[in-house]
């Protein structure tokens, strides 16, 4: 396979209506840096929180594949709120150079309980660029989730997405979930998070054995990262240093943690998701 350059662009965002930004420090990253093949950028970039129907991906979507096909790049301009009947859904946009909608990644876990009222997806977001792999995406709290990043890459990922959007004190342990993630599915893992007054920054690339390939500080910064994913397929099949084999051994394993073996009184017992009182 061909080695191939990403973007993560990690921006000064204000905290809603941030899309003649986003447009501006696009061409300027691909006007510095001509050899970039795939633009990414954080959770609801353009948006913010906001709901309104000015910032939905049916608004915003024609306008951003005017611009991958211009740029000819692949394009992940953030997510949008998707408001279908009465369902809105956090959705990520996967645009090709040629302006095509390839496929949508919706959020499975809406960060609950801030993000109340969000439909949450049910499907692994994978797919492919030719000559290059299989590229996964899901985003933001979905990080949290292990199950999220084992269904990508069990469906073939070899590397995985993460639009991300935090501005809270715990970013520090998001960090150490995405470099366990990329050491346990053995993959390119590319966490881009926004700066500015809407999220922290510390935005990171790894690769494979979980090795740091690039990370940001707080401010405004472009990301760069070339991947080679036959370098992925090496280590999946000799292990992480020539030892652990994660994927196999999960692929050969009767799996015996279904859910029916899941406490749920247990878990019942932990209550409801709240905002937590003091004590």
């Amino acid at each position: 396979m061909k080695p191939f350059s990403i973007a993560a662009l990690q921006l000064d965002l204000n905290y809603s209506e941030n899309y003649d930004i986003v447009v501006e420090k696009t061409y300027k990253a691909c006007k510095r840096y001509p050899w970039v093949q795939m633009i990414v950028l954080s959770e609801l970039a353009v948006g913010g929180s906001s709901r309104s129907l000015e910032f939905s991906l049916e608004k915003q979507l024609p306008k951003f594949q005017e611009i991958a096909k211009e740029l000819n790049v692949w394009y992940v301009p953030g997510s949008f709120y998707d408001h279908v009947n009465d369902e809105v859904k956090n959705v990520a946009p996967v645009i090709s150079p040629e302006g095509n909608l390839v496929t949508t990644c919706t959020k499975t876990y809406p960060f609950l309980p801030y993000e109340k009222g969000i439909t949450p997806g049910s499907e692994p977001c994978t797919f492919e660029v030719p000559e290059v792999g299989i590229f996964g995406m899901h985003i933001c709290y979905d990080l949290w989730f292990p199950e999220t990043s084992r269904a990508l890459a069990m469906n073939g990922a070899q590397v995985i997405l993460h639009p991300s959007l935090t501005d809270t004190c715990d970013r520090d342990e998001e960090k150490i979930m995405a470099r366990a993630t990329a050491i346990q599915q053995q993959c390119y893992y590319i966490d881009v998070n926004a700066g500015g007054k809407q999220g922290r920054g510390l935005s990171i690339a790894l690769g494979p054995e979980g090795e740091i390939l690039n990370e940001s500080s707080a401010g405004e910064e472009v990301v760069l990262i070339e991947i080679d994913t036959d370098r992925v397929d090496r280590v999946r099949k000799r292990g992480i240093k020539g030892l652990g084999q994660p994927l196999k051994s999960f692929r050969d394993n009767p799996q015996p943690f279904e859910k029916e073996t899941i406490n749920d009184n247990y878990l019942k017992n932990l209550g409801k998701i709240d905002v937590p009182e003091k004590d």
